[in-house]
C-alpha cells in the first residue's frame, strides 16, 4: 500500500529498539548486583543501563550512516525507557521533563567520562576510577576491578561482532 512505506518504521529504528531491549536485559543481570556490588536501586540501575547503552553507541560510532541512525535509535529508546519508568513510579507529568533534562545531561557526562577513561586502555586505572565513580556510586563497596574487566570484555566482544548483525538488532553480550 502507498502509505505503508511512510508508516513502516525504518530498519535502524527497529534495530535500535532491539539493541536497547537487549542492553536493558543485560543490565538487569543479577550478577552485577549480587557479585559486583552495584546497588539494586534506581541509581544503580540507571548507571548500568547507561553503561550498556554507551557500549552500543561506542561500537556503532564511525561505522557509517546506517550505524549512526541505529545508534540514535538506541539512544531514543533509552530516553523513552527512562521517561516511561518515571511515569510508572508516579512522577508527575510536569516534573518528568525536568528530570529527563537532568538525566540527559548526566548521560552525556558519563559518555564523555567513559571515552576519556577508555582512552587510556590498556592501562585500566582510569576505567576502574570511572566504574567506581558511576556504577559503584563512589562507595567503598563493590568490585571495581571485576567490573573493569567486564567493561574490557564487552568492548572486545562487541568489536568482534559483525556490524551487519548489530544493524539488524542482534547483539551477544558476554556473561557478567
Amino acid at each position: 500500500m502507498f502509505l505503508d512505506r511512510w508508516l513502516k518504521p525504518r530498519p535502524a529504528k527497529l534495530a535500535g529498539a532491539k539493541l536497547y531491549a537487549s542492553a536493558v536485559g543485560q543490565a538487569r543481570s543479577a550478577a552485577f548486583y549480587r557479585d559486583y556490588g552495584v546497588r539494586d536501586s534506581l541509581e544503580g540501575r540507571f548507571e548500568l543501563f547507561s553503561l550498556h547503552v554507551i557500549f552500543l553507541v561506542e561500537r556503532l560510532k564511525g561505522q557509517g550512516e546506517a550505524a549512526a541512525e541505529a545508534s540514535q535509535a538506541v539512544f531514543d529508546a533509552y530516553v523513552k525507557g527512562l521517561d516511561d519508568a518515571f511515569r510508572e513510579i508516579g512522577v508527575s507529568d510536569t516534573a518528568v521533563g525536568k528530570k529527563m533534562k537532568k538525566l540527559a545531561g548526566a548521560f552525556y557526562g558519563r559518555l564523555k567520562a567513559y571515552d576519556d577513561a577508555i582512552g587510556g586502555l590498556p592501562e585500566t586505572t582510569a576505567t576502574r576510577e570511572f566504574i567506581a565513580r558511576t556504577a559503584l556510586e563512589e562507595r567503598s563497596e563493590g568490585d571495581a576491578a571485576a567490573l573493569t574487566t567486564y567493561v574490557i570484555k564487552v568492548r572486545e566482544a562487541l568489536a568482534a561482532q559483525p556490524l551487519d548483525a548489530l544493524l539488524q538488532g542482534d547483539v551477544t553480550w558476554p556473561n557478567p
